[in-house]
């Protein structure tokens, strides 16, 4: 039964997801999300009272699977190689990382409106703040980076992909994926003392 459970919970975060990315939160309906999760509205109400609680659970849950996935083997691959890949993840690389993109920018526009909103996102920040700092500090620990300012560095790297997404998701002709992530990463090379070539992964 708690697996039923957790595996329905799933569905409903992904099918809001897909929703909210693809009609905007302010459109979204509790009832299309049923739908499109092939569960009924009262068992949508059951795991989530209110449209906004569901939005917060599925940014966390985006967030999450995004971060678990690629730290699989972080314990047998350079620091470089990880950090390499957050990166690349924090860009709109491929079709679900532009669908988390929709989601934040749904989340930015009601973060500027929404007291309750705003203080999510800045967790969510955070959260990907730690993420990325540990990232730098298992580089510096390992002797691969060098000794440099780590917050300081991820507000850097975390504002840069902020910046370049937008780019991306704009289709702006002036920025390509390879020529974002290569700017993002020479930006930082120096303080790392690595190679100002974006890694291979």
């Amino acid at each position: 039964m708690a697996e039923r459970t957790r595996e329905t919970r799933e569905r409903i975060l992904s099918a809001a997801c897909e929703v909210i990315a693809e009609v905007g939160f302010e459109k979204i309906r509790m009832r299309m999300v049923a739908e499109h999760a092939g569960v009924s509205t009262a068992l949508l109400h059951y795991h989530f009272e209110n449209r906004e609680k569901l939005f917060t659970e599925a940014m966390t849950h985006s967030f999450a699977h995004t971060s678990t996935e690629l730290e699989r083997d972080a314990d047998s691959v350079p620091a470089s190689v990880i950090l390499a890949r957050i990166l690349h993840s924090l860009l709109p690389t491929d079709p679900v990382l532009r669908q988390d993109w929709r989601l934040w920018q749904e989340l930015w526009v009601r973060a500027l409106r929404d007291d309750t909103t705003q203080k999510f996102a800045v967790d969510l920040y955070d959260q990907l703040h730690t993420w990325v700092g540990s990232a730098l500090r298992r580089g510096v620990d390992s002797g691969e980076f060098a000794a440099f300012d780590v917050d300081a560095t991820a507000t850097l790297l975390l504002a840069l992909c902020d910046g370049f997404g937008i780019r991306l998701m704009l289709g702006d002709p002036r920025v390509t994926l390879d020529s974002a992530q290569s700017a993002i990463w020479r930006a930082v090379a120096p303080a790392l003392g690595v190679s100002g070539e974006f890694p291979e992964f």
